[in-house]
């Protein structure tokens, strides 16, 4: 079977339950720490409950979800110590894909970032934080793509599985979605020079306002 073909045929009942279950977590419609009610969401997703298991334990294998006996699936809750790991992990693998990328970068790769910010900006400027969610990772991922390293960027795209749910919450702000738009603008900028360092800074930048802004939304360490 060629690729295309493979691309055209529906998914099955377990692909189709695992991406509404991902959409609906990194969205953040199902919070963090939300219990996973399996028959309700069978029938909303009008499937047997078979697929909708073998999606938790997928889930529970990126780390998206968690099983307590006699409890069941809830949706997993980072600490304030797991969420400073994680972004300090991207902090580490995103500056290699972004100095690999920038020697890399084409005059169509750099359309294809501004056409994701084109995208951030418009959600942005609509409050519209589900899509805003989806652009801003557009953005971010076409960029660590250009680096060349497809494992690196598998990597990277985990990471970011285990955080989506909070990401939603700082664009709920709209001081927050101001910052991000002025941030990738100064990103694009440096970008478009090849400044790799100034590149580099201003991500790390940008990831050090994100967490700032999750630890006061979070609470105090325990």
């Amino acid at each position: 079977m060629s690729s295309d073909e493979a691309r055209r045929r529906p998914p099955t009942a377990q692909q189709f339950v695992l991406g509404e279950l991902r959409l609906a977590i990194t969205t953040g419609r199902l919070r963090p720490g939300a219990p996973i009610r399996q028959d309700a969401l069978a029938e909303e997703l009008q499937v047997s409950r078979v697929p909708l298991r073998e999606a938790l334990k997928t889930l529970e294998g990126e780390g998206l979800v968690t099983y307590k006996a006699h409890k069941g699936y809830c949706v997993a809750m980072l600490s304030l110590d797991d969420l400073r790991e994680v972004y300090r992990i991207r902090e580490l693998l995103e500056e290699e894909a972004v100095r690999r990328a920038v020697e890399r970068l084409t005059d169509a790769d750099l359309a294809r970032l501004e056409s994701a910010q084109e995208e951030v900006e418009r959600a942005a400027a609509a409050g519209d934080v589900l899509a805003m969610a989806t652009a801003n990772r557009l953005f971010h991922m076409t960029l660590f793509e250009c680096a060349g390293m497809p494992r690196l960027v598998r990597l990277i795209r985990t990471l970011w599985d285990t955080t989506d749910a909070y990401r939603s919450m700082y664009y709920g702000d709209a001081g927050n979605r101001e910052r991000v738009v002025k941030e990738h603008r100064a990103t694009l900028d440096a970008l478009r020079r090849h400044a790799a360092d100034e590149a580099v800074t201003t991500l790390d930048v940008h990831r050090a306002h994100a967490v700032a802004e999750l630890e006061s939304l979070l609470g105090p360490s325990s």
